[in-house]
């Protein structure tokens, strides 16, 4: 081991960011380079001697690239990073036609993707089209006049005069 490769390693056990198993990995290997034994080895990091034995050869065989993971089998990631990109910006920044905003179906229909895929994406993302977060300003041509008479209740009410608000909602 040289010490370029003891530095890493001591790095990646010492840092708090480092992934669990590399770190383990990290230790095997360092606690191998200070000539304990393999049984020594694994009863003081409590993992097994094949363990140890898999580690010590695969460091031995490929350096520092032998300790990270190998692919997993499975099958491939079939939605890119710009597919993923394409479907943030979608939502942001665009409005379907004839909808107030989008929903997981329009968005399947309109980016050629899965609806679970869009749900995914908007889950990972935080994203809720359908949660307004900004006061939209009614289309109403009488909004105006409107405004004025209930805000000239609230203002100036008539003398005896109780004046209650009900709010536009469904089943009211």
């Amino acid at each position: 081991m040289t010490d370029a490769q003891r530095a890493v390693l001591e790095g990646w056990v010492r840092r708090r960011t480092t992934a669990e198993a590399l770190a383990l990995r990290s230790r095997i290997v360092l606690e191998c380079a200070e000539g304990h034994s393999i049984m020594e080895v694994s009863r003081r990091l409590r993992v097994t001697p094949d363990t140890v034995r898999t580690w010590r050869r695969r460091f031995l065989e490929r350096g520092l690239d032998g300790l990270s993971d190998k692919p997993r089998p499975g099958v491939p990631r079939k939605i890119t990073d710009a597919d993923v990109e394409r479907v943030i910006v979608k939502t942001l920044e665009e409005k379907p036609k004839n909808a107030t905003h989008w929903s997981t179906r329009s968005m399947a229909a309109a980016t050629g993707m899965s609806q679970s895929a869009i749900s995914r994406i908007w889950r990972a993302f935080a994203l809720a089209p359908h949660r307004s977060q900004t006061f939209k300003l009614s289309t109403d041509p009488l909004f105006i006049d409107k405004v004025r008479d209930v805000v000239g209740l609230y203002l100036d009410p008539p003398e005896k005069a109780l004046v209650l608000c009900v709010d536009e909602k469904s089943r009211i």
